[in-house]
């Protein structure tokens, strides 16, 4: 991790890095995401967890936890990772849950969300039984979609995230203290307000019988173009209305042009078009490149065809992609 008085250029990464591929962080641009995520949470009263899916550096967990509430999990090392390492509330959520992973999960989560009311049947008796103070939650899903790319869109028509509304017992609540929901991808918060609306319309009778509202991932706060007025706005509004603590799960906000992956062109080849190999891989460093698609950022870089020399970059294995 570079230091606060660390100016991020090119020339300077080259520098200090020695052997690549290698990650690397700048504390400086860090705290002025926190900055912006601390300013959210001061005018709003909305609690923003750590998303450990999107990023997890646990050497810069001494700089996040001193503003972030504490993380949200996926998995039962997760879950471990932000209780032991980072502090603070620790929210776990999967689609399904094992009988080890539960096992582990009531180790350190302060909430533990549900997929299914049947999933929550099954488990709330091994969470009472734990004698730990743990809110149970149910994920929602409030068939709205807000995405532009299907593989990263949770309401999809065959999405396996949430209880849809014709699937909803309101008679089964008991235990049940919140309520979560995930739209959003990479989005403004008019994306956040419009999904809002919606799941208000559908579920918003159910909010007064419970303590708190996690409005999942996605929002993408610390962009420049980002409106945190319509944020703090619908946060507002929700804690106001309903008497309920409110929830913010960004993951890549929190890390947001913070830092950098450096790698090395090991060799240059053309093959109907000129290709430099790195030691990186977009399946092990980026896989977003893959899952998502896109094009990643490079320093410097242009469109193709705007620079004097245009190239592809490819990792080393035999992978043929």
């Amino acid at each position: 991790m570079i230091s606060r008085e660390e100016i991020i250029t090119a020339e300077k990464i080259e520098k200090l890095v020695t052997e690549t591929p290698i990650f690397v962080t700048s504390e400086d641009l860090l705290l002025k995401n926190l900055k912006v995520l601390e300013d959210v949470q001061n005018r709003s009263g909305a609690k923003i967890l750590l998303a450990l899916k999107a990023f997890s550096q646990y050497e810069t967990f001494p700089l996040l936890n001193k503003v972030l509430f504490g993380t949200c999990a996926s998995s039962p090392c997760e879950a471990r990772l932000g209780k032991e390492d980072f502090g603070g509330e620790v929210t776990t959520f999967a689609a399904a849950y094992s009988n080890k992973d539960m096992e582990e999960v009531i180790k350190y989560s302060d909430h533990i969300i549900f997929n299914s009311f049947e999933a929550k049947k099954k488990y709330a008796p091994q969470i009472v039984a734990s004698g730990k103070a743990i809110d149970m939650g149910l994920r929602i899903n409030p068939e709205h979609s807000e995405g532009a790319v299907d593989i990263y869109n949770p309401c999809s028509e065959t999405s396996r995230l949430g209880i849809r509304l014709k699937d909803f017992k309101s008679d089964e609540l008991k235990d049940v203290s919140g309520f979560h929901w995930h739209t959003l991808c990479q989005q403004n918060s008019d994306a956040m307000k419009r999904t809002v609306e919606v799941v208000e319309k559908k579920f918003g009778k159910y909010f007064k019988d419970v303590k708190w509202l996690n409005l999942g991932g996605g929002h993408h706060i610390t962009r420049n173009d980002y409106d945190i007025e319509t944020l703090i706005e619908v946060v507002k509004y929700l804690k106001t209305t309903y008497g309920v603590e409110v929830y913010l799960e960004p993951g890549e906000a929190v890390a947001l042009n913070a830092g950098f992956l450096v790698a090395t062109v090991l060799d240059i080849l053309n093959a109907d078009m000129e290709i430099g190999i790195l030691d990186a891989s977009a399946a092990c460093h980026m896989p977003d490149v893959l899952e998502m698609p896109y094009r990643p950022q490079i320093i410097g870089a242009g469109e193709k065809g705007e620079k004097k020399y245009s190239y592809r970059f490819a990792g080393k294995s035999c992978l043929a992609g």
